[in-house]
């Protein structure tokens, strides 16, 4: 299968973003092999991916309970004169012993006109099935018709007490009770396989009474430099130099992801030094990625080092910041572990701005369908006007299901764009003059004003096909973030 977008199917010509997210898709998927799993404590759980998919042992609550602290009492156990009596909305029931959480009580089954105090999470007792909350009751010790008790008898105790509730005819049956296994039903499907885990997973796994779980092993990703103009900080800047804002900013949204990084510094523009570098990344990493080296320059190099030592994928995609995108795949080196198989490759723009851009549309949905994550649910491939059909890309494995998801806002100012591409302008949430949230860009928005990133809460793209999008109209955004 030829990976090159200048395959018949495309001409010679700029791919749309959602062209380019299918074929890296389709080659991805042709190059998928066995992930590797591991057994992690939940306390290291978090930001990891579910390489299993976790079924209930038992249900969650394990037993019927209290949703709050009051008395347990069977309803029919109400008066049927006090409930239709609103001149005396008052009952009286005897309390025989009480149940906490974690000392349920064990005695016989309540009885006609008797309660129990509970205190939220304990068991509900057998012949009970309603709680009345704790600001509905009055406690009076047995026998001294005014003597007020605020105290709670020991689990088990015998008659110590009688309780007033007010407004009896407002108890319903069944209130301020959780049924076993409401949450969660023994046997269910909980967590899915593929799974990325936020704390709010790790918690529900901790309620399974689970101490292990199955995950898949961190992808490893290899990133450099090129251009001998790239500096590393702490470095003296020469004439003509800059700093190498890029591997960093990739290293951490790598990380963010939960990505191991194998970082192999600065690379000269030499092609011989690429070639070298790209065999020895691939035979150590799931992916190589570079930023810079993939315009059109004299002295870039990337394109031909990938061409030598593998096969270009993509080129050219109308978007902005971004449009040159070098992929491919890396062939590996006889003698390595993995020798005859194909690594991934990503030659992302040099400019700031536009490396973090294309890394995030592209790189990584990547990362998260190499990673074993499941699909983002996202909307299909669409046909550009002029556009013939047999151009559109099925998305059977488009990358855009695992993309970020959109949300649509209001655009705070007027947006304008070229028509021919996708534009992603740096966004921020304000609060508008009528009291609601708009978003608006962070200013200047240069492919090397790498601080409008910096600002930026989310992208907002604007659609190819669209020239400008007025203050007050609806626009969508890519919200930025971990997951």
């Amino acid at each position: 299968m030829s990976l090159s977008c200048f395959d018949p199917m495309f001409g010679e010509r700029m791919l749309s973003v959602d062209e380019a997210l299918a074929v890296l898709g389709d080659s991805l998927a042709a190059m998928q092999r066995l992930r590797a799993t591991e057994r992690v404590t939940l306390d290291k759980a978090v930001g990891r991916i579910l390489a299993e998919t976790i079924v209930s042992p038992l249900d969650v609550p394990a037993q019927t309970n209290a949703a709050m602290d009051g008395i347990a009492l069977a309803h029919a156990s109400l008066p049927r004169a006090t409930l239709q009596d609103s001149a005396n909305d008052a009952c009286e029931l005897r309390v025989i012993g009480s149940s906490l959480a974690g000392h349920p009580w064990h005695g016989r089954a309540l009885e006609a006109g008797e309660a129990l105090r509970i205190t939220t999470g304990a068991a509900l007792p057998v012949g009970a099935d309603s709680v009345v909350m704790q600001e509905q009751l009055q406690y009076f010790a047995t026998g001294l018709v005014d003597a007020r008790t605020d105290s709670l008898p020991a689990a088990g105790a015998g008659d110590a007490e009688r309780v007033v509730i007010e407004g009896a005819s407002s108890v319903r049956q069944g209130q301020n009770v959780r049924q076993a296994g409401e949450d969660i039903a023994c046997g269910s499907d909980v967590v899915s396989l593929g799974q990325w885990l936020t704390p709010a997973a790790v918690g529900v796994l901790a309620s399974l009474g689970l101490a292990e779980i199955t995950v898949y092993r961190p992808l490893t990703v290899a990133i450099f430099s090129t251009g001998d103009e790239v500096t590393a900080p702490g470095e003296t800047l020469s004439a003509g130099g800059i700093f190498d804002a890029n591997r960093f900013s990739l290293s951490a949204l790598l990380v963010e992801q939960g990505i191991d990084v194998l970082d192999l510094g600065i690379l000269s523009d030499d092609r011989e030094a690429l070639i070298v570098a790209l065999q020895d990344a691939a035979s150590r990493a799931d992916m190589v990625m570079t930023s810079g080296g993939v315009s059109v320059g004299e002295a870039d190099h990337v394109r031909g080092a990938l061409e030598a030592c593998g096969e270009l994928a993509l080129w050219r995609i109308a978007m902005r910041p971004g449009r040159p995108l070098a992929f491919g795949t890396l062939k590996v080196a006889v003698g390595s572990e993995k020798a005859g198989g194909q690594v991934p490759f990503f030659g992302l723009p040099g400019n700031p701005v536009a490396t973090m851009v294309t890394f995030l549309q592209f790189v990584l949905p990547a990362l998260r369908q190499m990673a074993g994550q499941q699909p983002r649910m996202t909307a299909p491939a669409h046909q550009q006007e002029g556009e013939s059909a047999m151009t559109v890309v099925p998305m059977a494995t488009s990358l855009a299901y695992w993309q970020s998801p959109r949300l649509q806002l209001i655009a705070g100012e007027t947006l304008r764009s070229r028509p021919e591409r996708v534009d992603y302008h740096r966004g921020r949430l304000v609060v508008g003059e009528d009291g609601r949230q708009v978003v608006m860009t962070t200013g200047k928005q240069g492919s090397g004003i790498l601080t409008s990133m910096l600002a930026a809460e989310c992208l907002i793209e604007i659609p190819a096909g669209c020239a400008r999008i007025d203050a007050g109209e609806p626009v969508m955004v890519q919200w930025l973030g971990a997951q």
